[in-house]
């Protein structure tokens, strides 16, 4: 262990600093961040464990579950703020094993281990921490060797199978891990044996899952929303006179209702897919239906408002969106009260004692609001992380289209928010480390990604020796 560590030094003490900072959390806003909604429909599902009907999937509940003997909240958090610095300890990992210098692997680390955003979600009970662990440790477990073996692949796809049951916007993960595998194969000219192995991982879990959820809501599927929320996408740009849609999906043109995000269409009370019999949830098939024939009329459009509310994560000073949200600087003096409700007092009974309002404590609260606007990811130094990630594609293909599909992912399917950005900027510093690997070009066609090489370790390095003795 010493020996590690004296090898390793600089980043030893990021992570000395980094258990630092979240311990200043857990002191500074006992007991932990409970969202009304998000928060207690997590919390009642890991109590009576089964596939809810709208928007939250098994997941994040099972593992709330799981940490239900602990009987506190604050525990829970204090083992996501574990699992968040766990996640930078695995972007390390595979940065330095991939051969990328000390000083890049080091600063790929920085922005998930210090940000504000990520000190707030991993004391948050919410399922954005487990989700961004899943995706890093999926992607670690996909690049550690440059010969993906069948125990890899099989491991991969359970990963990101269970990551898209925390979070439904995983299943475009499983494509782009698909299509870059493919690829990779096919210019190899290997088997695809591995890719058959990574797939069957992958959609086996979620198959049952939408079995167990069609017994209890009558439909093969994972989510009920996917449908609204596509619809919601659909309302900043769409035109009925150019759609033309068919009478039983004409009730959900606009209406007039306004808001100034496409997520607001969801929850609006006055918006189209709300004032349908049953609701918006009930109309799911309907509701998507529409969205289709809306963007096949009108793709233009859709590209541009997806790029338009995409770009909102690359600017200097982050911009609310909608309004009523707190985009980052999230750390403030203040109690948050719970609503005096009976499902509260059943999951303090049942679940956590601790249940309750989330206050600040100073000096820590103090420290930590001043401490947020240093330690802020500023948008364009995203947006710079991102290039340098796409500089070197045959090196960083599979982080870099990962970490594209977790930002621009869920602005196509919904809207942008500022919380939705944080799972893309572990992975996207990551391919912008593997980028800074300097290796002779000669090799460079060798590195496919990082994986699926067609030789052995060894005879890689011959080669290299050879290339640099000539």
């Amino acid at each position: 262990m010493l020996s590690l560590l004296s090898r390793h030094r600089p980043f030893a003490v990021i992570i000395a600093l980094a258990l630092l900072v979240r311990a200043a959390v857990v002191l500074g806003y006992p007991p932990a961040r409970l969202y009304w909604g998000d928060s207690f429909s997590y919390l009642d599902i890991a109590l009576d464990l089964r596939p809810e009907p709208t928007l939250r999937p098994v997941g994040y509940p099972l593992f709330l579950r799981a940490l239900a003997p602990l009987h506190s909240v604050a525990a829970v958090a204090v083992v996501q703020h574990l699992i968040g610095v766990a996640t930078g300890v695995l972007v390390y990992a595979v940065a330095r094993r991939r051969s990328a210098p000390a000083w890049a692997a080091n600063a790929a680390t920085l922005p998930g281990l210090f940000g504000e955003g990520f000190l707030r979600l991993e004391h948050a009970i919410l399922a954005d921490t487990l989700f961004v662990f899943l995706i890093v440790a999926a992607l670690a477990v996909v690049l550690w060797r440059t010969d993906l073996g069948h125990r890899a692949a099989l491991a991969a796809g359970v990963l990101l199978a269970y990551a898209t049951l925390v979070r439904t916007i995983g299943v475009l993960l499983i494509g782009v891990v698909i299509v870059v595998l493919t690829v990779a194969l096919l210019l190899r000219r290997r088997g695809l044996r591995p890719l058959l192995t990574f797939a069957a991982a992958a959609t086996l879990p979620l198959a049952c899952y939408a079995a167990w959820y069609g017994t209890h809501h009558g439909r093969f599927a994972v989510s009920g929303a996917d449908g609204v929320m596509l619809w919601a996408r659909t309302m900043t740009f769409a035109d009925c006179a150019k759609i033309r849609p068919p009478a039983d999906l004409a009730a959900l043109c606009p209406n007039g209702t306004v808001t100034d995000a496409a997520s607001e269409y969801v929850w609006h009370p006055e918006s189209a897919v709300n004032l349908l019999p049953g609701g918006a949830f009930a109309n799911n098939d309907r509701a998507r239906g529409f969205a289709l024939r809306a963007i096949a009329a009108q793709p233009l459009d859709y590209l541009w408002h997806v790029a338009k509310d995409t770009s909102i994560a690359f600017r200097w000073t982050p911009e609310p969106h909608p309004d009523r949200t707190t985009p980052a600087f999230g750390f403030a003096h203040g109690r948050w009260d719970l609503p005096g409700v009976p499902l509260v007092e059943r999951l303090r009974r049942d679940y956590a004692p601790d249940i309750g309002a989330m206050r600040s404590v100073s000096p820590y609260a103090d420290l930590l609001i001043a401490y947020q606007y240093a330690a802020h990811l500023r948008g364009p130094v995203l947006l710079a992380v991102l290039v340098a990630g796409a500089l070197r594609p045959r090196r960083t293909l599979l982080p870099w289209a990962a970490a594209m599909t977790l930002l621009v992912g869920p602005v196509a399917v919904l809207d942008f928010d500022h919380r939705y950005v944080l799972p893309a900027i572990p992975v996207a510093c990551l391919a912008a480390a593997l980028a800074a690997v300097r290796r002779p070009t000669q090799l460079a066609f060798t590195e496919m990604s990082g994986f699926i090489a067609s030789r052995k370790p060894s005879q890689d390095v011959a080669r290299l020796k050879a290339v640099k003795g000539a």
